[in-house]
């Protein structure tokens, strides 16, 4: 199995959780972030840090996800409200419960969309978020 690139079929993918998905997806985002801010190469660790931290906390990717959303195909809108209807034990006081429901169905996306091996597509909807990033 190829850990760094694991394409899932479709009923793998299926038996998964909206959680489960958005658990890989979190991860996801967060390197795409990461790695984003890295290549810039003029950060320091700590500036590094903090600006990674306001840009996966929860309120900022809800407000990320509305970038998306009029650009999503019907599979992937189905992802989005799978996810963004699933039901977490618990919500950071950082966030709204809105907004932490946004956040989840964004990382369900990218989770989905990794799994799939859809690289090309989450390159796609990364660079509008990442737009957003300098306003």
């Amino acid at each position: 199995m190829d850990y760094l690139h694991p394409i899932l079929d479709d009923a793998a993918i299926a038996r998964m959780s909206s959680l489960a998905l958005a658990h890989v997806g979190d991860a996801v985002y967060e390197v795409l972030v990461r790695s984003l801010l890295a290549s810039d190469g003029l950060q320091t660790a700590k500036n590094l840090h903090r600006r990674t931290t306001q840009l996966v906390c929860a309120p900022a990717q809800a407000e990320a996800v509305q970038r998306i959303l009029p650009l999503l195909d019907e599979h992937e809108q189905e992802v989005y409200r799978h996810g963004r209807n699933a039901k977490p034990k618990s919500v950071p006081k950082s966030a709204s419960s809105a907004e932490y429901s946004q956040a989840t169905a964004l990382e369900a996306l990218f989770g989905w969309l990794y799994l799939k091996g859809r690289y090309d597509r989450i390159n796609e909807l990364f660079g509008v978020i990442a737009e957003g990033f300098e306003e």
